[in-house]
């Protein structure tokens, strides 16, 4: 059975490892923006429109099942990979780790567009973004922040677009440690912290160092995703699921 994992996440590099060793065909696809990961199997980096689309690699691959192991935030992504495996007719399964949770008595603010976020953060006066790539969006509400404001924008690639000369772009690939994000933040005098709503270990230190500090938090809810049959949060039931599943059509065959 040859499943396509949809990954860019270190969740998706951990489910390919595990289903590799067992012996399974994997195909592991990531946008390819950083670095190749680390991976055994076969990898396909750069996105689907080098092959005419996501349908049309499922057909030319022969791609027996898809698993969704994408961000939290690649919601088209996700959309459009549920959608293909309902018109190919082949199991879609997902895995997205759970979001970390607001503590209620520490000042942790939920917002969902960067209009609604950009008016509250006028009174500080240095922000670390650290919300993934940069979109035109987000600089366009960011404008009207004056411009003795420092905005400090930290991404694994450099944004496609000119930013704001208040803007400080850093280059940084997680995992980052408690001690890394205290002195970043020490360094730089944030006031405030703005993050997407990851989950996971490989990023939390900056929430843990920012309590530390005082610092508020500004948190992107998570997109609403379309609902799905087989959805999990925890890493090793879903490799489990998996292989119930593979060898289950192997037996069948």
């Amino acid at each position: 059975m040859r499943l396509l994992i949809l990954g860019g996440t270190a969740d998706g590099r951990k489910l390919a490892n595990v289903l590799h060793q067992q012996g399974i065909e994997i195909i592991y696809s990531v946008a390819g923006l950083v670095r190749t990961p680390d991976v055994g199997c076969k990898v396909v980096s750069g996105g689907f429109s080098q092959f005419g689309g996501l349908q049309r690699f499922v057909e030319l691959q022969n791609v027996q099942a898809i698993v969704d192991v994408t961000h939290p935030y690649a919601e088209r992504m996700t959309t459009t990979a549920q959608q293909i495996a309902t018109v190919k007719n082949i199991p879609y399964w997902r895995f997205h780790r759970p979001a970390w949770q607001a503590d209620d008595n520490y000042p942790w603010h939920e917002f969902s567009g960067w209009q609604s976020l950009a008016s509250q953060l006028c009174d500080y006066s240095a922000v670390l973004f650290t919300v993934g790539q940069i979109e035109p969006s987000l600089v366009e509400q960011l404008k009207g922040i004056s411009s003795k404001h420092k905005l400090i924008i930290r991404t694994a690639a450099p944004a496609k677009f000119e930013l704001f000369e208040n803007m400080q772009w850093l280059k940084a690939i997680g995992p980052f440690t408690f001690d890394d994000e205290f002195s970043l933040m020490k360094k730089h005098n944030i006031k405030a912290l703005v993050s997407k709503n990851s989950g996971g270990e490989s990023t939390s230190a900056k929430l843990a160092a920012a309590k530390q500090l005082q610092i508020p938090i500004f948190m992107q809810a998570r997109p609403t995703l379309p609902n799905t049959e087989f959805v999990f949060s925890d890493l090793t039931a879903c490799q489990q699921f998996i292989l119930q599943q593979v060898n289950h059509k192997n037996l069948s065959v």
